[in-house]
């Protein structure tokens, strides 16, 4: 398993603690996928990188890729909608837990693996 940034063509940003993740995770490998997996709590994301993922995600608003149920949330109070986009995303870069999971990213396109069936629509 890879943990760095990310760089291959099918990507999984991973949570091994998480139900979803490995099911997703164990698809992708039934189907053969040669896939970077990074360990996005270890290695999260930039703001750069959370940028580009809700741009393949197809999300106009960070919060379509927040935990809303996480304690960080509430705690932050990202709810607040005078938070700019800017903002929320820096506090997903800030804190990785607060982030959606697993996201399969392949060939420029990426979806939310809940549930992990999801993953194989970009198949």
């Amino acid at each position: 398993m890879t943990t760095s940034a990310p760089s291959a063509s099918s990507v999984l940003y991973h949570n091994p603690r998480c139900s979803k993740s490995r099911g997703a995770l164990e698809l992708l490998q039934e189907k053969g996928i040669a896939l970077q997996v990074v360990a996005y709590l270890d290695t999260p994301p930039s703001a750069a990188e959370i940028e580009a993922l809700l741009s393949q995600l197809g999300l106009a608003d960070p919060r379509g890729l927040m935990r809303t149920g996480e304690a960080e949330y509430a705690e932050l109070n990202l709810a607040d909608p005078s938070l700019s986009r800017q903002q929320l995303i820096a506090a997903l870069a800030a804190h990785p837990r607060l982030i959606e999971r697993p996201i399969f990213v392949h060939n420029g396109c990426a979806v939310i693996g809940r549930p992990p069936e999801r993953v194989l629509e970009l198949l």
